[in-house]
């Protein structure tokens, strides 16, 4: 069954709103009206009309006041309204489309202006109306995409003894190009992994997942294959298979890939012995209880850059009470009102000593971020990963 459009006449001589009965009842609408400002603005909250024609010079309430009150109120300022004025009243109909009237229509009526005000304004309430649904659909599918996104992400994170690891995550957008994970491996070991996929958007986002279940799939591996005379470092050479594999599938799959920063180190939790890989990531911080700072700088290119490449691995102890903090770039750029960005040597400055325990480190340098920030929104995704030897 077809739905008409309900109009709301709003004017206080009798003669108008029977002319304008009349003129609009064979055109398939749903005509209500209100003689008064207060009642047109009643009969707008219980009828939810999909348009208004509105009489200025009205009593109790006049035309102006109720077009301010129906602009102000996000359940009325789509409606479109049509003021009523007469014709040669020119400086109130500018008044009243600068207030955020729809159109005009002048008195005396001319039948053929009525309807094709009338018939306009409709059309692009209709239109108004369909790109509303659709922007409400695009919102629930981009929600669905943040949920099937999250769901790559680690739910908890591996407790070993000995061990603390925590973790920040907050996107920029619905989805997101950075990505972390952390999980155990036989023989008492542990991995952990940030990495940012350039660019934002849905693109990053679905190589995020991508890159992120390589990586994963690939280190967990039980079919781990030892090259050479077997005698070289064998968690050094898991590394290099694991990056080299999800380098040269994207490499062979995607003509048009988006490279990602990596940062992935495999932990002797026994030994306090880290094998790590940083392929062009923000340098991890090795905070010492002494308060001295190391940078794990990168030891190769990004991934998804370069065909059949030889990633090399790097290596570092941690003692107990050093901590490790891993991070992508939304940390050290985000802006403030200046447009100056939060930086590494702010970020090195903050963290140089800090003796507490990984979680709070964390929060504490987001804090310090967003206050920096002075509620310039956050134009990029921010993951930070620590690691701390406790025991």
């Amino acid at each position: 069954m077809k739905t008409l459009s309900k109009i709301l006449i709003v004017d206080d001589e009798p003669f108008n709103v029977d002319y304008l009965e009349q003129e609009l009842e064979g055109s398939d609408y749903d005509i209500i009206t209100a003689t008064n400002g207060q009642d047109a603005l009643e009969k707008v909250r219980s009828e939810a009309p999909d348009l208004v024609l509105l009489d200025i010079m009205m009593p109790v309430i006049d035309g102006f006041t109720v077009l301010t009150q129906l602009k102000a109120e996000a359940s009325s300022r789509d409606i479109p309204v049509v003021i009523i004025s007469a014709s040669n009243d020119l400086k109130n109909v500018v008044k009243g489309i600068q207030m955020g009237a729809e159109d005009y229509l002048p008195k005396p009526f001319e039948p053929t202006l009525l309807h094709a005000r009338v018939s306009s304004s409709l059309e692009k309430k209709r239109l108004h109306d369909l790109q509303k649904l659709y922007l409400k659909s695009l919102e629930r599918e981009f929600e669905i995409a943040r949920e099937i996104q999250l769901s790559f992400l680690p739910t908890h994170l591996p407790t070993p003894q000995g061990w603390e690891v925590a973790a920040y995550f907050k996107a920029a957008r619905e989805v997101a190009g950075d990505f972390y994970d952390a999980f155990m491996l036989p023989n008492d070991q542990l991995v952990f992994i940030v990495g940012d996929v350039c660019g934002k958007g849905i693109g990053a986002a679905l190589f995020m997942t991508l890159y992120r279940s390589l990586i994963h799939a690939a280190a967990s591996t039980k079919y781990f294959t030892v090259q050479g005379d077997g005698q070289g470092d064998l968690a050094a050479q898991r590394l290099k298979q694991v990056i080299s594999c999800a380098n040269n599938y994207v490499m062979d799959t995607h003509e048009d890939a988006k490279f990602t920063t990596l940062f992935i180190g495999l932990v002797e939790l026994k030994t306090g012995r880290i094998t790590f890989a940083n392929c062009g990531n923000e340098p991890p911080l090795l905070i010492r209880k002494d308060g001295s700072l190391t940078d794990l700088n990168p030891t190769g290119p990004a991934i998804g850059i370069f065909k059949e490449i030889d990633f090399a691995v790097g290596e570092v102890f941690l003692e107990k009470d050093d901590l490790l903090l891993a991070y992508t770039d939304g940390i050290t750029d985000t802006i403030n009102a200046e447009n100056s960005t939060f930086g590494k040597r702010r970020l090195e400055d903050f963290v140089r000593g800090f003796t507490g325990v990984g979680p709070d480190l964390l929060n504490l340098l987001v804090t310090q971020a967003h206050e920096f920030a002075e509620g310039v929104e956050q134009f990029d995704d921010i993951t930070l990963m620590a690691l701390r030897r406790d025991g």
